[in-house]
């Protein structure tokens, strides 16, 4: 999808050496969290590295999942559609930031953007804390996945082994507590081009054990007929929406352009495409092979389907080479997903007057990167029931800000005239994603009250 052109006003103005237009504003100083975790250093390429790590996360093995509920014919129509709305409202949120950048005020976080386009309030009290919400929960997320995908290879090499699934999020913890004092976004970059390779690992081992089940004499029968009837069945519809969703949610795209070294113009539409390529390839791959194998039979991670009991489907070494390259990758999806967080502490106790790595930055960053996944590991434990938590984490969160925000902040940007299209799709998307967001929030609240009689605290799930 190409990027749209709103107005004459988005022509690229001249500009100056520093790379702002011509008579623009003098840009603003920035706080020692734009300065230093922000750090506006990075290639398009990098750019791209970042957008598919936050985005093509272990979470897509939940795909085959989403397809049960819908069944074929609508399972890959919103599949699809799903790609193409998010595709092109990343593309208009770069729009809009390339739009601000030239006139010589780079907006850097999702909070900058609801300050100058909505207002002062909106930024402080609505869209920062829920972008900041949403982020800490997915790192919750990310831990409790790692946690669980080491346990797995651990049952796999000592089926009758005794540690709990707590002991797992620990070590996982452990081991992102050291990665997160990593100083910057763009630091990541290197750590997320090896990210990115993992998906293709991870997702292809998936495919290919898919396809060899479905096809051999261990397969289970297929049946592609829904389940569940009545309210059930609808619920299961617009849950499979909300986590189809999900799994082509963001929520950092600002965060992400701000590391893109000036000039910015066409270089975030270039790492989308990067991204999408491993989107598009991956989800459709994971999705079909994994549905095709299992039919309505497929669990929440289609991971789970390789074992009946604890009987493996696949040669061990498999499985644990499959896992090794999950728990690699979530690993890196947490870091980048801790980032905003990390612009607030650096922005609280950082002095950007002295240099980064000064102790006098250094201390406060340490202890409060730490502390931030000290608690994140702790939650994790505790709720091993999360992935209900966060599916209204989801509905409350990465819909607004994927789906909603960015259709409103471009009409209020460029102020297309309702005689235009894009006027239009970007209304229709908005107010189509607001009545999901609702009725997604209803069916996550309904699915915790159905589940909430096998909650337990720190339970060996």
């Amino acid at each position: 999808m190409g990027t749209v052109s709103p107005t004459d006003s988005n022509i690229s103005p001249p500009y100056n050496k520093d790379f702002t237009a011509v008579g623009a504003a003098a840009p603003r100083k920035l706080d020692a969290g734009a300065l230093f975790v922000l750090k506006s250093a990075g290639s398009w390429l990098h750019c791209g590295y970042h957008l598919t790590t936050a985005i093509v996360a272990p979470a897509l093995l939940s795909l085959p999942f989403a397809l049960a509920l819908l069944g074929w014919g609508r399972g890959m129509v919103v599949l699809a559609l799903a790609g193409i709305v998010t595709f092109y409202s990343y593309n208009l949120l770069s729009l809009v930031l390339e739009h601000h950048a030239a006139l010589g005020h780079r907006q850097l976080r999702f909070r900058d953007m609801a300050h100058d386009i909505l207002g002062p309030g909106w930024g402080r009290y609505y869209v920062g804390p829920l972008q900041l919400g949403s982020c800490y929960g997915a790192v919750i997320a990310c831990i409790l996945l790692g946690g669980q995908s080491l346990k797995f290879i651990y049952l796999l090499a000592i089926p009758d082994g005794s540690m709990q699934l707590s002991h797992f999020i620990a070590i996982f913890g452990n081991f992102t507590l050291i990665l997160a004092q990593i100083p910057s976004f763009h630091s990541l970059r290197h750590i997320n081009l090896v990210s990115l390779i993992l998906c293709f690992a991870y997702c292809a081992c998936t495919t290919v054990g898919a396809i060899y089940i479905g096809d051999s004499k261990k397969a289970p029968p297929k049946n592609y007929s829904l389940t569940g009837v009545g309210i059930n069945r609808v619920f299961g519809f617009f849950n499979a929406i909300s986590i189809i969703c999900t799994t082509y949610g963001n929520g950092i795209i600002p965060e992400i352009h701000a590391t893109i070294a000036a000039p910015v113009k066409g270089k975030m539409f270039k790492g989308l495409l990067v991204c999408y390529t491993v989107v598009i390839s991956n989800y459709f791959s994971v999705g079909i092979s994994g549905y095709w194998a299992f039919g309505n039979k497929v669990q929440s991670s289609v991971l789970q389907n390789f074992m009946v009991g604890s009987n493996p489907l696949l040669p061990k070494w498999f499985l644990l080479m499959t896992n090794s390259f999950t728990v690699l990758q979530v690993a890196a999806c947490t870091l980048v997903y801790l980032q905003p967080s990390n612009v607030v502490f650096e922005r609280k106790f950082a002095d950007p007057e002295k240099g980064q790595l000064s102790v006098r930055n250094f201390v406060p960053r340490l202890i409060s990167r730490s502390l931030s996944v000290i608690i994140a590991t702790t939650l994790a434990a505790m709720l091993p029931f999360f992935g209900d938590i966060m599916a209204l984490f989801g509905a409350f969160g990465c819909i607004p800000l994927d789906f909603i925000l960015p259709m409103v902040f471009y009409n209020l940007t460029f102020k297309p005239s309702k005689k235009r299209i894009v006027f239009w799709v970007n209304t229709v998307i908005g107010v189509a994603s607001t009545g999901l967001s609702l009725i997604g929030a209803v069916a996550s609240v309904r699915q915790i009250i159905l589940d909430a009689r096998t909650y337990r605290l720190f339970a060996n799930m």
